[in-house]
Order: C-alpha cells, then structure tokens, then sequence
C-alpha cells in the first residue's frame, strides 16, 4: 500500500521511518532489516502505515482530523502487541510535526487568481514574469507525495474551469510555484540550482496572488486574467529576456 507515513516496527518495539520515503521495501533496504523469513513467527518485523480519514475529498489536508493504524501484512504476526502499535503512534506524532509545516487551511481553500476582476500588467508584473522565465523549468514537487498530491488536488480542481486544456501544462508550473510557498519550512528545493534569497519561485506566487497566471508555448509568453483566464498580455520570450527593466 505505501501511505505517506510508512514504518517497519520491530519486534523489539524499535521503529524505522524517514519523513520522505512512504516505501516500507525503501525502509527495509536502508536500514538492512532482514526480510527473507517466511514463517511469521520468526518474522523480525512488521510493516505498518497509519493514514488520515480517506473519506475526506482530500484527506492529507486534514492533519488533526481521525487517522487509523493499518498492518499491512498479509499474516500478523503473533508478537504484534498494543506496546508495538503504541511505537508506532509515536513514531507517527513525530513524523507529523516535520511534515505538516505548512499552511494546509490555505490549501483546503487556495488563492483563485481568476475571481478577481481582469487587469493590465504593471512594470512589476512583466519583471516577475521575466524573473519566473528564469527559474520555471526547475519548479517541481519537492515535498511528500501523498501530501502534496492533495494540494496539488485541491488547488487545481479550484483552477481548473478557468483553464484551457490546451495552455494546463505550462499553467501547471504556477501551481505547483504556489503549492511550494505554503511550505516554508523547505530552505532548499531539489531541481534549483541558482542563488535566491527567500523562496526561489516567489515571483510566480506574486503573479498569481495579483490575478495573473503565465502560460508558455515554447515560444510566447502570456499572462491569463480574470474569470474567463483571458489573455491580457502578450510577449516572445526573447522579447521578455532583452527586455530592460525599467
């Protein structure tokens, strides 16, 4: 199964888990447990997840909500007790304080940029489109999976009408630039390798907080505003990067 707080519990009551990997096989290699017993008797541990209430539309945005233990092992094995279970709560607690470090009640309810009412750029708007021309290829999703699948989730459904399918996978880099601002506990993104102080795709968040949204062909460059996510602005991207910024 795999959730995002995966751990293996010892039958010695010590706990494996690793804020990042929701893969037991990952936690198993990495911590050289043995696992090539059969008999569950002999079994040195057992695989556990604990998970939110999956009847919620987005259940990892609920962190105080109900969450439930879940053996996941075909047989359990008989050592098993409540002081193993126990561990493992434990061990969740400590997982969860790491984790949910960020803004969740402004992922149950995302910034629109087009509820507001249609607008011409500024100066400063056309400098961060410019400035996000810079970095927007190495925006990608640098936090848990399954609690980032369900701000990913929650933001686009909110997005989406307002969106063409056709201009989705460069609007998609915003979304995921403004999902990044609701974890500021994250000092370092993966894919980024430029100098940035602060949050290095600040410049698409202002965008989007402003009512504008980018989208990109492989060629021009186009802020989307208002409710029909209209095309306000229009720029090559050779003309935006020689572009004076005065």
């Amino acid at each position: 199964m795999c959730q995002a707080f995966s751990c293996i519990v010892m039958r010695s009551g010590k706990v494996y888990w690793e804020a990042g990997i929701n893969s037991h096989d990952e936690l198993i290699h990495k911590h050289k447990v043995r696992d090539d017993t059969v008999d569950m008797e002999e079994i040195s541990h057992a695989k556990i997840e604990i998970i939110p209430d999956t009847r919620k539309e987005y259940p990892y945005l609920y962190p105080d909500g109900k969450w439930k233990l879940i053996i996941d092992e075909r047989v359990t094995p008989s050592w098993l007790m409540q002081v193993h279970k126990d561990a493992a709560w434990e061990a969740w607690k400590e997982w969860k304080a790491i984790v949910y470090r960020f803004n969740y009640q402004e992922a149950l309810k995302p910034s629109h940029p087009f509820k507001t009412k249609k607008g011409k750029p500024s100066k400063t708007d056309i400098l961060n489109l410019k400035e996000w021309d810079s970095v927007r290829d190495s925006v990608r999703g640098s936090v848990w999976a399954s609690v980032w699948d369900s701000v990913w989730a929650s933001v686009r459904d909110s997005v989406w009408a307002s969106v063409r399918a056709s201009v989705w996978d460069s609007v998609g880099a915003s979304v995921r630039a403004y999902i990044g601002s609701m974890f500021p506990a994250i000092k370092e993104w993966k894919y980024y390798n430029g100098k940035a102080e602060g949050y290095p795709y600040q410049p698409a968040v202002d965008l989007w907080k402003r009512g504008y949204v980018p989208s990109f062909d492989g060629k021009t460059w186009r802020l989307h505003s208002g409710r029909n996510a209209s095309i306000v602005f229009e720029i090559t991207q050779e003309e935006l990067r020689i572009k004076k910024e005065a």
